[in-house]
Formats: structure tokens, C-alpha cells, sequence
């Protein structure tokens, strides 16, 4: 049996374009918890997060020899993971244009979401929830710089924005995010 472990990004790519099926499950295996972290960093947790990180893998599956290597694996899964969470919340957004509410109201839930801030002290299920009340184009911000540790640079590259852009969201999201944490923790 093959210790796919020893094997690097490119040696594997190479491997599951021959049809080696194992490879592309060591490729799943290394790079899942970036692509999680990512996609419930832009949704939340739940069933959609789980099927956008899901739909990341097929999507590199029917891809994979497409994949020219230019930037790294985790770079280029990151970006189909946030292209497809922003096609999921453009989806979201659709859906509640039927059901209308108050934008205060969907504020005020996600705020809240039946959660007594004061007895929760998990800090990560905390800015979870006040990522989740960010506009994407922040949240995306947020998540690969803060979160996954993105420099500015790759951010950039990943978002495909000018580097000016992409740190006047990182301070305009961070301003934001200051408010709806001093108000989740009051």
C-alpha cells in the first residue's frame, strides 16, 4: 500500500490524472480543512457548508486537468470554495427576495439567533456569527486574511481585486465587525 503522505501537491495531481483514485483522496484529505474553514467562514455551519465543500472537490475532481500549477493547490481550492459560497449566498439572497422581511429583522436574527451571548463564551462561534452578519464582499475579506491566514498579496490574487481594495475592506469589515461584537457581547 502507497503512503500517499510523502507525496507533494504536484506528484499527487499527477498521480490522480493517471487515475490513481487514492491520490485525489490524499489530495481531499490534506486540503478539507482549509476548504471548511473557508466555506463555513463565508455560510456558517449547516448542511449548505457542507455541500459547497463538497461541490469544492468535484468541481477540482472535473477539473484536474485543467489545473496548470500556477498557484498552489490550497490557493486555487480556496478560490472555487468562495466563488461557490458567494454563488450561494447570491442564492439565499433571491430566495428571502420572495419571503421579504425587514433587513433589521435578519440583522437583529443573526445578531441573536436565540443565543444568550452572556452564557456563551466560545469566542469562536461567536465571530462565526458576527461574520455571518458582514456583507460577503467583506466576509471574503475577513475569511482568507484573518482566518486562514492569507497574506494581503494572496487575498488579492485569490479575489482577483486590487491590493487598495482589498485593505480598505479589510479595515471597513474590521470597523464593522468592532460594532456587532461590542452589541453580541452586551
Amino acid at each position: 500500500m502507497t503512503d500517499y503522505t510523502r507525496f507533494d501537491d504536484n506528484t499527487l495531481i499527477e498521480k490522480a490524472r493517471a487515475g490513481d483514485n487514492a491520490a485525489f483522496s490524499a489530495l481531499v484529505v490534506r486540503h478539507e480543512r482549509t476548504v471548511a474553514a473557508t466555506v463555513i467562514g463565508m455560510l456558517g455551519p449547516g448542511d449548505d457548508a457542507e455541500d459547497i465543500g463538497q461541490n469544492v472537490f468535484v468541481r477540482f475532481y472535473n477539473a484536474l486537468n485543467d489545473f496548470r500549477g500556477e498557484a498552489a493547490l490550497s490557493t486555487y481550492l480556496t478560490r472555487i470554495a468562495i466563488n461557490l459560497s458567494l454563488n450561494e449566498i447570491r442564492r439565499r439572497q433571491r430566495r428571502n427576495l420572495f419571503f421579504y422581511r425587514p433587513i433589521s429583522e435578519d440583522y437583529d436574527a443573526n445578531l441573536k439567533d436565540n443565543t444568550n451571548w452572556a452564557e456563551n463564551s466560545d469566542t469562536k462561534e461567536i465571530v462565526n456569527k458576527a461574520l455571518l452578519v458582514l456583507e460577503p464582499k467583506f466576509r471574503s475579506v475577513v475569511v482568507l486574511r484573518m482566518l486562514q491566514g492569507y497574506s494581503t498579496e494572496e487575498t488579492s490574487k485569490i479575489l482577483k481585486l486590487p491590493l487598495g481594495t482589498v485593505l480598505s475592506r479589510l479595515s471597513r469589515a474590521q470597523e464593522k465587525l468592532k460594532i456587532v461584537l461590542k452589541q453580541m457581547i452586551d
